[in-house]
């Protein structure tokens, strides 16, 4: 079973371009390596979002917070398990 992990992060004001440099530097080489890790891949969006999505055989590992100061709200983190793929 592939489960993909959603991990969503909104920026403080102005700060869109530190967080995605945090995930590049720290939450992406955090995960590398990780038993059961297929894939990443990392999103920006408008508002200064950033948002990480990881594909797994089995249950996903934890992806950090990164710094408050850098945050504009609380993590989200949804989990899904795939159904169908084409």
């Amino acid at each position: 079973m592939t489960t993909a992990a959603m991990w969503e992060a909104r920026a403080a004001a102005g700060r869109g371009a530190e967080l995605l440099a945090w995930v590049h530097a720290g939450a992406l080489p955090a995960l590398r390596g990780a038993a059961g890790l297929e894939r990443t891949e990392v999103f920006t969006a408008t508002g200064d979002r950033v948002l990480l999505i990881t594909w797994w055989s089995g249950d996903p590992g934890p992806v950090a917070d990164p710094p408050a100061e850098l945050l504009g709200r609380p993590v989200h983190r949804w989990a899904f398990a795939s159904e169908h793929v084409e």
